[in-house]
């Protein structure tokens, strides 16, 4: 195709902008109103995302070793979890070890265990992290089966009900997006729809002057492109700016550790082409759907 061809198809599609009035209007608002929602609805998607990704990696599994066992039997224990081929890691902590990690956790009422610092209740214990984290349960099964093993535990119920919840709103989320973006590309598909039927006889006529079908159609296809990216204008720089308010004044309220928004840069432009790219997709699927029902050259 010719620049110069290029140049008028993109001079049709903004004078179709124009020439529709309360239409493109119309049609920018539900682009704007869905982008909107969309970028709201990535946003919380990608940081459940994160979140669900660092409780994954944080999930590790402590083996309480039985108090009776020997330092030998310790190191046997030891070279058998080390042998299981899903365990990534394996760090040895003994009682000492673990009474102060209490104490520190606790604060001022941790001061009240260093009273137990020559008669030391708590166990040894492993820590162990496997290699894929949704292989934790199997991993833990297989060390419960072990001599000498007090407990094995690894926050089972609340990383499952915790991936569960992120998975589902993952799937409602993107249920919602689906449905607005349809929303969205039927309001511009009935703005091209106008067009062409109020240009009906000037298509007419260029078709008998031997214009091709794709020389008519190009500037709807820019004119649909240029509403999805209007209307993605006011969304990406409402979602980018909420976000660098939250990420710079929520973020160091959250203590819990596994909770940790994505870093605004580059997070933000990859929300601001996502949104973008969404919008003009919005605009030129809906073009082609006007064109496909509507157009008959």
């Amino acid at each position: 195709m010719k620049f110069r061809t290029v140049g008028r198809h993109v001079r049709e599609g903004g004078k179709n902008i124009y020439r529709n009035g309360w239409m493109t209007l119309a049609s920018v608002g539900a682009v704007t109103t869905t982008l909107l929602l969309v970028g709201v609805f990535i946003v919380i998607m990608m940081n459940l995302n994160q979140i669900a990704t660092n409780v994954e990696q944080d999930v590790e599994i402590k083996v309480l070793v039985d108090r009776t066992a020997s330092e030998e039997q310790i190191n046997t224990m030891e070279q058998n979890i080390e042998s299981i081929p899903e365990v990534a890691s394996v760090n040895f902590s003994p009682k000492e070890e673990e009474l102060n990690s209490l104490i520190e956790s606790m604060g001022e009422e941790g001061k009240a265990w260093a009273l137990f610092e020559q008669e030391n209740p708590l166990n040894d214990a492993f820590v162990v992290k496997a290699e894929n984290p949704k292989e934790t349960s199997v991993v833990a099964d297989q060390i419960k089966e072990m001599k000498n093993i007090d407990n094995v535990t690894y926050g089972e119920k609340v990383v499952e009900k915790l991936l569960k919840v992120t998975k589902y709103a993952r799937y409602i989320g993107l249920a919602i997006i689906v449905g607005l973006v349809f929303t969205a590309i039927f309001l511009i598909s009935n703005t091209i729809k106008l067009t062409i039927m109020n240009r009906s006889k000037e298509i007419g006529i260029m078709k008998l002057v031997g214009a091709t079908n794709s020389f008519i159609r190009w500037p709807f296809f820019i004119e649909g492109m240029l509403l999805g990216i209007l209307g993605s204008l006011v969304p990406i720089g409402i979602t980018v700016g909420a976000y660098y308010y939250l990420y710079n004044n929520l973020r160091s309220q959250i203590q819990l550790p596994f909770v940790e928004f994505l870093p605004f840069n580059p997070f933000a432009w990859q929300i601001a082409g996502i949104l973008l790219a969404i919008g003009a997709f919005i605009g030129i699927w809906g073009s082609v759907m006007s064109v496909r029902k509507f157009l008959k050259v």
